[in-house]
């Protein structure tokens, strides 16, 4: 009924603006002093002027736009509609208008030129202010109800681009955020003097401690939404030696349809010290694999198959299924896609991939297309530890969901594997090069495309040297680190999972395909980054080394330099030029190993690793 009430009364309005803007527009041609005759034509014309400029403002849709949220689309639509109507009155004009003219009553119904024109103005003025000041007045009744009591911070915003007027837009409505914006820095020199959103740009990042101390600023907020991972860790830096608190806003990818949410504001992460330039995804080759498909991850609930399943939720698949040994893991990793993707047909299933009859039952029920085995365990110094369970998860689990899509008839099954299959020193990796070797024979003797995505670390995995960093920092210190030079690739988990969707899309069948990962980072460099992150100094917590754990290399490799990689259509997918293993020779080492596995024979374990794969250097 409120509805009904409020379309009612704005199509009073409209109407009662369009005929108010026709009548000014006869007042303005003739200075106030109307002709009798040109009073006979104006209320001749009304209805159908009227009934015509209506009419073309219904069929460009204006009538449906809510006018609380109006924005400049809307109005661009309401003038070319206006426009439109005037045209149609102009031709009327020229074209009809020597005929009519020639009979005293019809010559009634032409509008004199000036008048359309003037009218154009006028009604554009009129549809276009009821609306603004709608709008207005809506975001001052937010802005009212959301006040609240509390200190505004004084925060200077770094980076007067897009994301820094949609914040500084964002800012003036929402005063319960309690920021208090005292202007822009922006390094563009072009920007310098302008006034955004009320909001001035006073200089460079380069005046940054100058304009802070100016000004007052207690913070800074980065607004840069595309800004290098050696952008922020500069502007970090200078808020650091200006004793100035930083937070940062969502990256362009958070950015929806022109609206930012600032209760995401957080402090900077390590994730944006680190970051690279987006990636650019051919999606069509991605939704070719995916849409209206089924698809099966294994280890849905893990850091990464959890994220490859809200990578997959945006291709719109015909159904997910999710596999995962882990109850917990996968009542959460549910409940959060089933919230995100209502539409999206979730079918999670308790399972471990050892399990032959179980996951037979998964694979029959469901029918699966495409299949992403992420489940894994990944730890370097228990699987060290624990070599039977790196052989009876990594190794013969992978073998067993291999040949169970093969049997299914799955049209794509993609693997992950990591950097530390190359030239492993660990049982961790020599059990996912063997798995990787598995994959690369089975799909000599199959339909089903068998690829396998090697990538390095990924940040703010579980189990993962950051948040373990973090929880030390917390404690206060200290920060073990293993050795001053150890360097990883690092990724985050987003970035690696859509290239993962990425290269399994691009995938024949026999590859390996390596992430670009960028340039290797230190490990204390790290460290060091997220204890200056935490608002703390070096000389606050300490930094322990601790020595190299069994099994551990001070710097990861992605491909074998032997080898090498060839490039593909993807700037940052690369295909190792791997040399296939005969799978009868596989199969019968997996067998081995699985025995072995079964003995609890660590020491045949490690012989047989050095068998199949002979670049496994374990630890003396």
């Amino acid at each position: 009924m409120i509805r009904l009430f409020n379309r009612t009364a704005q199509f009073i309005i409209d109407i009662g603006l369009l005929a108010t803007a026709y009548m000014f527009a006869f007042a303005a041609r003739f200075e106030g002093n109307i002709p009798p005759e040109m009073l006979r034509t104006l209320i001749w014309t009304l209805p159908y002027v009227v009934a015509l400029e209506y009419g073309v403002l219904v069929w460009f849709g204006v009538h449906r736009v809510a006018w609380r949220y109006v924005a400049l689309p809307d109005v661009r639509r309401a003038g070319e509609a206006l426009g439109i109507a005037a045209l149609v009155l102009l031709a009327v004009r020229l074209v009809a208008g020597r005929l009519l003219l020639s009979t005293p009553l019809a010559g009634r119904g032409i509008v004199p030129m000036g008048v359309t024109v003037t009218s154009l103005v006028f009604a554009f003025l009129g549809i276009v202010g009821a609306r603004v000041v709608r709008r207005m007045v809506s975001e001052r009744n937010e802005s009212g109800a959301r006040t609240v009591d509390r200190p505004r911070v004084s925060t200077l915003l770094v980076g007067a681009g897009r994301a820094g007027a949609l914040v500084a837009k964002e800012i003036a409505q929402r005063p319960d955020l309690g920021l208090f914006p005292v202007g822009f820095v922006d390094d563009d020199p072009v920007k310098r003097g302008m006034v955004i959103h009320g909001i001035a740009v006073l200089g460079t990042t380069l005046d940054l401690a100058a304009i802070a101390t100016k000004r007052g600023a207690e913070q800074v907020l980065i607004t840069i939404a595309t800004a290098s991972g050696k952008d922020v860790r500069r502007i970090v830096g200078l808020c650091e030696v200006a004793g100035l608190a930083v937070k940062i806003v969502p990256g362009i990818s958070e950015i929806v349809g022109g609206h930012v949410n600032l209760s995401r504001i957080r402090s900077v992460a390590i994730e944006d010290l680190l970051r690279r330039e987006p990636i650019v995804l051919d999606e069509e080759a991605i939704l070719a694999g995916v849409r209206s498909r089924v698809v099966l991850v294994s280890g849905a609930g893990g850091s990464i198959g959890s994220e490859l399943c809200r990578q997959i939720g945006r291709f719109g698949p015909q159904a997910l299924v999710l596999v995962e040994h882990g109850e917990n893991s996968l009542f959460h990793i549910e409940r959060e896609l089933r919230a995100k993707f209502p539409e999206l047909t979730l079918l999670p299933y308790v399972g471990d991939i050892r399990d032959r009859v179980r996951m037979e039952g998964i694979f029959s029920a469901n029918r699966p297309h495409v299949v992403f085995h992420a489940a894994a365990h990944k730890h370097v110094p228990l699987m060290e530890a624990n070599p039977t369970e790196a052989v009876k998860n990594n190794v013969v689990g992978t073998k067993l969901l291999a040949e169970i899509a093969d049997a299914s008839g799955v049209g794509e099954f993609v693997m992950i594997s990591t950097d530390k299959a190359v030239n492993p020193s660990s049982v961790m990796g020599v059990s996912k090069r063997v798995a990787e070797i598995v994959v690369q024979a089975f799909s000599q003797r199959s339909k089903t495309r068998f690829v396998a995505v090697r990538f390095g670390n990924v940040l703010g995995s579980a189990g993962s040297v950051v948040p373990i960093f973090q929880e030390q920092i917390a404690r206060g210190g200290p920060v073990t680190v293993t050795d001053p030079e150890m360097k990883r690739y690092f990724m985050t988990i987003p970035e690696a999972c859509q290239l993962v969707l990425q290269a399994g899309a691009m995938g024949q069948g026999g590859e390996i395909f390596v992430l670009d990962m960028g340039e290797p980072v230190k490990i204390v460099d790290l460290a060091r980054d997220l204890i200056a992150l935490s608002g703390l100094r070096e000389d606050d917590i300490e930094i322990h080394f601790t020595g190299v754990r069994p099994g551990e290399k001070l710097f990861e490799e992605l491909s074998f330099a032997e080898e090498g990689v060839d490039k593909t259509r993807h700037p940052k997918v690369f295909v190792g030029r791997i040399r296939p293993h005969p799978w009868d020779e596989v199969s019968v080492r997996v067998a081995e190993l699985e025995d072995a596995a079964q003995r609890g024979d660590d020491a045949a374990i490690r012989g047989l690793f050095r068998g199949l794969v002979p670049e496994y250097a374990p630890p003396l």
